[in-house]
């Protein structure tokens, strides 16, 4: 169908962040757009009500009309899935959700993707804080919430699109990975490991869809990648265009040096193959965000910007929520907020905090939510990750019946294998009792970093409020 002809758009689980975000995006563009999903809650929620987005509840067969021009079927629905039989069975025209973000918005634009096992959010925001604070007004979709936006999303008005490339699959009738849809111009490999083990079997599939990908990148453009990850390097033949790394290491093209971390932000100096670009400064925790920052830099620059604008939307980035985000403190604790759910992003997290809150006891508070991080493939992995950590509490699996009993992840033995390190480790299955413990056993100046996939039941704010 010509997307010309298309004025009334349906989405069907319509409440998944990209979704969502999809859904402001058409809105935006012109399209009358409407929706269901079962799973109605902020923040996606409040986003789809701020558009005035109508949300049905439930998935149900009537919800399907005649004058629906394209459905647009989310990942997370199955083909028995009754709206989508209805869709199938009227011959109502439907897409993916990449697919319509490829159909609606990257024609005629030169497509940036962001794609990687870690840091896809972080630099997908990066980069598209560059190049909307230098003025070049570009489209983006990112997974998390950009604090300098208030949003996630946002209409392009110039060349520019930028999108976090997900390597999860499509839909149920795609099963290839969603970033293979965006058509790459220039894209950031930011290394690549074991994940999404619900979908891959090894380290060596995963490894062949990231191959998939740097195939697709335009011969005219670039790929730009983290130096010291091997598996990326392993697939950089694929690719046909020029590629340039990044990292600490001085032989990267684009190498970080003198990074320290001080009065709330990191700071760095960059040089481009021997080239000194100067410092830059990031007010963001950690060493691996000044790597994000420098992807983005080495992709702004080669798109023509100036060392002095990239310096200066590095200064004024202001995050992304639920990345190392401080959510408060109360009666001598700080409460951060993070998604870290893999064993390398919770030894990266802790490292960033640890170096930001020098000489202060860190809790690590751990909610095992992602399909991965329920499933014992990670078993062995996940105690060393803690390492840095001073106090850690491992929560029980978020709903685990989805999980076959064999393949669980088993939380009271990882405590156990802890324990062993010679860390002081808890296993409290439930929220409010991870949190009544946390407060009668707070001291002063200590710190607790919460790392979820989800919302783990608001704990965040519960545990600021009895504090």
């Amino acid at each position: 169908m010509n997307s010309n002809n298309v004025k009334s758009i349906y989405m069907v689980a319509i409440c998944g962040t990209g979704m969502a975000s999809l859904a402001g995006l058409l809105n935006e563009a012109g399209y009358r757009v409407t929706g269901s999903d079962v799973n109605v809650y902020p923040p996606m929620s409040d986003l789809l009500a701020h558009c005035g987005i109508p949300v049905k509840p439930g998935f149900k067969k009537e919800n399907i009309t005649e004058d629906i021009d394209l459905a647009v079927i989310g990942n997370a629905v199955s083909k028995t899935n009754e709206e989508a039989q209805a869709i199938l069975e009227k011959g109502i025209p439907y897409v993916s959700f990449p697919q319509a973000l490829s159909r609606f918005f990257l024609d005629g634009r030169k497509s940036l993707v962001v794609a990687g096992t870690h840091g896809k959010t972080t630099t997908t925001s990066l980069l598209s804080w560059i190049l909307h604070s230098a003025g070049r007004n570009p489209g983006f979709m990112v997974g998390g919430w950009l604090k300098n936006f208030d949003c996630n999303y946002r209409l392009p008005q110039g060349d520019f699109f930028v999108t976090e490339g997900d390597e999860y699959d499509t839909a149920f009738f795609d099963k290839g990975p969603k970033f293979l849809h965006y058509r790459p111009y220039a894209a950031i490999l930011t290394g690549i490991e074991f994940d999404h083990a619900d979908i891959y079997r090894d380290l060596d599939h995963i490894k062949s869809a990231f191959a998939q990908f740097a195939r697709i990148v335009d011969p005219s453009g670039f790929l730009v990648v983290e130096h010291s990850d091997p598996n990326a390097r392993d697939i950089l033949d694929k690719a046909p265009c020029k590629v340039e790394t990044y990292g600490f290491d001085p032989a990267a093209d684009w190498s970080v040096a003198s990074y320290r971390f001080g009065e709330g932000q990191g700071q760095f100096a960059l040089v481009r193959r021997g080239q000194a670009l100067g410092e830059f400064a990031l007010p963001m925790m950690g060493r691996h965000n000044a790597l994000n920052a420098a992807a983005a830099t080495a992709v702004a620059l080669n798109l023509g910007l100036s060392v002095e604008e990239v310096r200066a939307a590095l200064r004024t980035f202001r995050g992304v929520k639920r990345r190392q985000e401080i959510v408060g403190e109360k009666n001598g604790m700080v409460v951060l907020d993070d998604f870290a759910h893999h064993p390398t992003a919770i030894h990266l997290t802790l490292e960033a905090v640890k170096e930001a809150f020098p000489g202060r006891r860190i809790w690590a508070v751990f909610e095992p939510r992602s399909a991965t991080s329920r499933r014992n493939v990670f078993q062995d992995s996940f105690p060393p990750s803690f390492r840095l950590a001073d106090k850690i509490i491992v929560a029980g699996l978020f709903a685990p019946e989805k999980i076959k009993p064999e393949e669980r992840l088993d939380p009271e033995k990882m405590t156990q294998d802890l324990r062993r390190m010679g860390k002081e480790a808890y296993f409290i299955p439930e929220a409010g009792q991870i949190v009544e413990f946390m407060v009668s056993h707070n001291e002063k100046r200590d710190v607790a970093l919460i790392m979820s996939s989800g919302g783990f039941s608001g704990i965040h704010r519960t545990l600021l409020a009895r504090l």
